[in-house]
């Protein structure tokens, strides 16, 4: 049988938090034991170029990310991991995209039209001022990334599905021109993926600096949680589960016993206080193996290293030979005697 091939791609940008915990780390970590799936996951530092001008934080937030996924139990002998840079042909394939696809289809990407939008609204005279083209062309460097390796399904958040069509677009648009060549991918979005909320009761978001690191030390960890923002009601007064922040973090961790436990607690008017003691103790009870694996792979970094450098010679035994059929295709290639 053949394997379905996953790809994910994780941006190089900050420190992982309980909210990529919960919606994709979690689960990608789970499909990299299934055998019959041949996952992808990558650290997308070009990607990060784009919003973020910090050498030092792309560098560190890539040592994070991957001591994280390692920390967590990422089964490499199945799942191919890898940086992204490390894998020039993916940067080469995004040129050939670039020749074939259209601006027109750019110019209507999610992010640009925000851009604009955000500079219309502002009152500047120029639509595109402080745009890269690097925000411009993202939706081809992803759509590189997916059909390097004819990615069949792309798990991604409801935003990014229209990244995924026009990968499809561009592929279709390529294998017209050049032959078939690029499988169409598929966007995958779990519609039971939690989203977590953060401090201030919005979606846990690095853009809302309302998030929660997944391996704060626990001091740090139970400062975070008794900052979350609770109504007014008092102790033994019944509460709403349902509708509070603390109990959206605990639902993401706890079985369901514990959870219809907690409800009855709510139900007889459990203090906010105890809930945060509650929540920390839970969550920290969880990522306390998990944390204890993670700082000792950031005092190991030549580990990570090297796990990296495995991932990026089994992804390269996919792209060098794909790379060299593609140029074969649109007329690259040494000039035969």
């Amino acid at each position: 049988m053949t394997k379905a091939i996953v790809l994910t791609g994780i941006t190089t940008t900050g420190t992982p938090h309980l909210g990529n915990y919960v919606g994709a780390i979690r689960p990608a970590i789970a499909a990299s034991k299934d055998e019959n799936v041949a996952p992808f996951y990558f650290l997308a530092d070009y990607h990060a170029l784009i919003k973020c001008q910090e050498p030092e934080r792309v560098r560190q937030s890539s040592l994070e990310i991957a001591a994280t996924w390692l920390a967590l139990g990422l089964d490499t002998s199945n799942a191919v991991f890898y940086r992204q840079s490390d894998v020039p042909e993916i940067t080469e394939l995004a040129w050939m995209l670039t020749c074939v696809a259209s601006k027109g289809l750019m110019n209507r990407a999610h992010a640009y039209k925000a851009a604009v939008a955000d500079n219309e609204q502002s009152g500047e005279n120029d639509p595109d001022k402080g745009i890269n083209m690097g925000l411009f062309s993202y939706p081809i460097l992803m759509a590189a990334d997916i059909l390097m390796f004819n990615a069949n399904k792309v798990p991604v958040g409801k935003d990014q599905i229209q990244h995924i069509e026009m990968a499809r677009d561009i592929a279709a648009r390529f294998n017209h021109v050049y032959g078939e060549h690029f499988t169409l991918p598929e966007a995958v979005v779990d519609a039971q993926s939690a989203t977590l909320l953060g401090l201030d009761g919005r979606k846990m978001s690095k853009s809302y600096n309302n998030t929660i690191p997944l391996f704060e030390p626990e001091k740090k960890l139970k400062k975070l949680i008794n900052k979350i923002k609770t109504n007014s009601l008092e102790p033994g007064e019944p509460k709403d589960p349902d509708d509070c922040t603390l109990f959206s973090i605990y639902r993401s961790f706890a079985n369901n016993e514990q959870l219809q436990e907690m409800r009855q607690r709510y139900a007889e008017g459990i203090a906010w206080g105890e809930m945060k003691r509650e929540l920390f103790e839970h969550i920290n009870d969880h990522i306390t193996p998990a944390r204890e694996r993670y700082e000792a792979l950031l005092g190991a970094p030549e580990h990570i290293e090297q796990q990296l450098q495995e991932g990026a010679e089994k992804a390269r035994a996919v792209s060098a030979p794909f790379i060299k059929e593609l140029r074969q295709a649109v007329g690259i290639s040494k000039i035969s005697i």
